[in-house]
């Protein structure tokens, strides 16, 4: 019994002897064990050979050049908007109204040059062809005598300038609101120089003079005024109707005082709309056009400006 107890003590001696004491050893064993176990290979990655970074990293940061504290950015390689990837897309489908107002300034002075080149290209033609038919005493005949020249103009021109006005698609179309645009021209130049043949050269050049300057100065009063005329084109409109029925009673009842009136009425009328269609085409106020109706707003003026010199002329 002696030596069995001897041999136990012993044994626990040498186990005492093989136990770690502290826990430096226990770490350093731990230690061991990985380095001799290899590790397990990670998983294959969706994204190819390339592995995603860590969302724990820590982001760049950019020194600031004036006060010298760093601002933080976050990282470029985290989650991408559509916006980031594709800017040029994202600017396309960007709406108008949230662009710069120099950008709009822009756009809205080159649609402004635009119309004023198509409307003088207009009058210029329109007021050469009535001094035409105005001085020459052989065109002027063959006007007078030429009864269906003149209806099949004024067919061609009511249809093509309908067209232009009611159908969008038709006046943005390019080069085919061009074509429709010299097509009106051309029938109410003819018209006017055909009016304008039965009536003395010299009063013809003073009703263009003056109507040169009601719309020079209309237009620019239009351009630095801050008062807003557009909202009043519904007025313009039903003045337009009573007008129209005042001058189906002076067919009736003639006079000479009834043709003054009704003359100067009428150059009223559309100087009133030539003041609210340049407001419209210079978009400064409320209404506005929109930038690719640049055929309408030429076709609108230029019909204003040929009207109210038409009215100051007066019947024959």
């Amino acid at each position: 019994m002696k030596q069995s107890r001897s041999f136990h003590r012993r044994g626990l001696g040498l186990e005492r002897l093989f136990l770690p004491s502290n826990r430096q050893e226990v770490k350093l064993q731990l230690k061991l064990n990985q380095w001799t176990v290899p590790p397990r290979p990670p998983p294959p990655s969706p994204h190819g050979e390339q592995q995603p970074p860590p969302y724990s990293a820590a982001p760049p940061t950019c020194p600031l050049s004036t006060g010298g504290a760093a601002h933080s950015h976050q990282a470029s390689t985290g989650y991408q908007s559509f916006h980031d990837i594709l800017p040029q897309e994202a600017s396309e489908t960007t709406p108008i109204i949230s662009s710069s107002s120099f950008d709009d300034k822009s756009v809205r002075r080159g649609f402004v040059r635009k119309v004023f080149g198509l409307l003088t290209l207009q009058l210029l033609f329109t007021f050469g062809m009535v001094c035409v038919f105005t001085f020459s005493s052989v065109v002027k005949q063959a006007v007078q005598t030429s009864l269906w020249a003149y209806l099949s103009s004024f067919i061609v021109f009511a249809v093509v300038a309908f067209s232009l006005s009611c159908c969008p698609s038709f006046s943005r179309r390019h080069p085919w609101n061009i074509v429709g645009l010299a097509v009106v021209t051309l029938s109410l130049s003819y018209m006017v120089g055909a009016v304008a043949s039965f009536h003395d050269t010299t009063a013809v050049v003073i009703t263009m003079a003056v109507t040169l300057v009601i719309s020079v100065a209309i237009i620019a009063f239009s351009a630095q005024t801050r008062y807003d005329f557009t909202i009043f084109y519904g007025v313009l409109l039903i003045l337009a109707v009573d007008f129209v029925m005042f001058g189906f009673f002076c067919t009736f009842y003639y006079s000479h005082v009834s043709a003054i009136a009704y003359g100067c009425l009428g150059a009223l009328l559309y100087s009133l709309f030539l003041m609210v269609d340049c407001q419209l085409m210079m978009g400064l106020m409320s209404h506005r056009l929109d930038p690719e109706e640049y055929i309408s707003a030429a076709l609108r003026i230029y019909l204003d400006i040929v009207l109210i010199f038409l009215y100051l002329l007066g019947r024959r």
